[in-house]
């Protein structure tokens, strides 16, 4: 795959006003209010700028539109405004995730079906163990808590008929329910039902997206062609996680209506993208056509980040091309790693090694090693993503063997 060549040149680092950036920021499958991102931010954000020598602050949002705010950088002493917004969809997420018990357990049934039926499970584990053995995770989990309730519950009950009377044997399913309430009233310490209501969207349509959430991509989409100004030197999507697939659909759809005259660069940031965890599904082909539409563009900047480090996504998998894809002339994404084992220090990779979920994170934080990869300074720095990249080949361990067996696109 080819160098980046960048697709215009920063105008306003060649005069006096500031570089001015509007970021839009797609969450992956998290019903957490999106003041949690700007709180992140703020905090890491002001650890990097100390670390690296930069300043970086917080204003209040001055956008109209979804939740946000307002970074303003200064970098190698060029200034730089980023209006950040954040795309919510968190309402949706939690409208899945409001399951009784039984449901989950129903869900449990469905997912696992879903991909050890359609053979995706299977061929996932090929390319990386890690966010395969965190989808199995919460199925494991969820039945060892299961097991263990019935296993207290028959205890109960034998007690009962042992000295009481025994017909009171049935007396031990009353307990199980209980109990079952108490794990997921805990649930904030082990993530399973969580986990398991995020693997649980994508397969209960096959892959494919709910309406409601659709709905909310088309006007996500509208968001981001409203910010296409020619006073703005860069438009920034950055998708982390599962917002990472919903950033290539969405933009995807954005770009097959055409951008306007005069827009400013257009990028794509995917962090820790889980991709193939859905376009491994047979149902995905809406998924599948756009990874291959949107790998041939000329007209936007990808580039995807992710670490071996992280266990929650698909290291260094090439998107398009483990999906099955990938065209010819493929010029997308730029597979880099954020290799935590060199960007942060020993102490600190010690202290952040089996903490997965907050590993999932680190790409939206603080480096105390940093590398060629900065959040804050792609976010809030006077280069395009375009530019920052221009010289940057792929990592070398990159992973683009086709794996897929569902390959069919809309």
């Amino acid at each position: 795959m080819a160098k980046i060549d960048p697709i215009t040149t920063d105008t306003a680092a060649q005069g006096t006003r500031p570089f001015r950036r509007r970021v839009f920021y797609i969450p992956g499958y998290d019903p957490i209010h999106p003041r949690r991102y700007r709180e992140l931010y703020r905090r890491e954000a002001a650890e990097q700028a100390a670390i690296s020598g930069y300043q970086i602050t917080l204003q209040p949002k001055q956008t109209k539109g979804p939740y946000g705010w307002r970074a303003e950088g200064v970098i190698g002493g060029a200034r730089a405004e980023a209006d950040v917004q954040v795309l919510v969809w968190s309402d949706i997420v939690r409208d899945s995730m409001s399951n009784t018990i039984p449901a989950t357990y129903a869900q449990l049934v469905r997912t696992a079906w879903a991909y050890i039926g359609s053979g995706a499970l299977f061929r996932l584990m090929r390319l990386r163990k890690g966010p395969v053995i965190a989808a199995l995770y919460p199925i494991v989990f969820l039945l060892a808590q299961l097991a263990l309730a019935c296993a207290i519950g028959w205890g109960f009950g034998t007690l009962l008929a042992q000295s009481v009377h025994p017909a009171l044997l049935a007396a031990g399913v009353l307990p199980v329910p209980f109990i079952l309430r108490w794990f997921k009233a805990h649930d904030n310490k082990v993530f399973a039902y969580y986990l398991m209501h995020d693997y649980a969207f994508s397969a209960r349509w096959n892959g494919a997206n709910p309406p409601a959430l659709e709905t909310r991509m088309a006007e996500f989409a509208a968001t981001i062609r409203a910010a296409l100004e020619p006073d703005c030197d860069e438009v920034l999507v950055v998708g982390h996680s599962s917002g990472a697939h919903l950033g290539v659909s969405i933009l995807s759809d954005l770009l097959r209506t055409g951008l306007p005259a005069g827009h400013p660069p257009l990028a794509f940031l995917s962090l820790g993208q889980v991709v193939p965890m859905v376009s491994f599904l047979p149902g995905a082909t809406r998924l599948r056509a756009d990874l291959a539409f949107l790998s041939t563009r000329d007209d936007i900047t990808w580039v995807d980040v992710t670490a071996p480090g992280d266990g929650c996504a698909f290291a260094l998998c090439d998107p398009v091309a483990v999906t099955g894809v990938a065209p010819e002339g493929q010029r997308w994404p730029l597979v880099i790693s954020a290799a935590f084992t060199q960007t942060l220090s020993p102490a600190r990779w010690k202290a952040l090694r089996w903490r997965f979920f907050r590993l999932h994170f680190q790409y939206l934080c603080a480096f105390d090693r940093p590398g060629d990869y900065d959040y804050f300074q792609i976010t809030a720095g006077p280069k395009t993503l375009a530019t920052r990249y221009a010289n940057r080949a792929p990592s070398k361990s990159r992973i683009t063997r086709a794996v897929n067996r569902f390959r069919h696109t809309a």
